[in-house]
């Protein structure tokens, strides 16, 4: 079930190119995914960010929550999937970054986020390690 927030984000993003009013300021993406129980097809809004020309990165902390969100454990068992940048949608394959990777995109993440998020881009490195999903095989995707 989506709800209302994510609805409107959604909505707005397919209306206008990718572009959310309030959320100018992030990088983000349509996940759609596939439950792993139910494998009823959702929509997920995320922010991601570019790791190469044909990948990105997004993060599963889950606001701090001591659990992955869903969208996670439904990357885990469909990791074939799609997602929608801007107004272009492009079939991908996902995976967990492996521990080095991920030390280094968190390093980068806590940089990028700056002073002002410094706190909650910290929840990164929490005793729940909130894990980074690396979207590979974005071909012809500019960063």
């Amino acid at each position: 079930m989506t709800d209302t927030f994510d609805e409107q984000v959604i909505s707005e993003f397919r209306a206008r190119g990718g572009v959310v009013s309030g959320l100018q300021d992030l990088s983000l993406l349509l996940l759609h995914r596939f439950g792993a129980k139910s494998g009823s097809e959702r929509v997920t809004p995320l922010a991601f960010w570019s790791v190469s020309d044909n990948a990105v990165a997004v993060l599963a902390s889950n606001r701090g929550a001591p659990r992955h969100p869903d969208w996670y454990y439904n990357l885990v068992a469909h990791p074939t999937t799609t997602v929608e940048i801007g107004a272009e949608v492009w079939s991908v394959r996902a995976r967990v970054a492996a521990p080095e990777e991920r030390r280094k995109m968190t390093d980068r993440l806590v940089t990028e986020l700056g002073a002002a998020r410094r706190e909650p881009a910290e929840q990164l490195r929490a005793e729940r390690q909130a894990q980074l999903r690396r979207i590979r095989d974005l071909a012809g995707v500019t960063t």
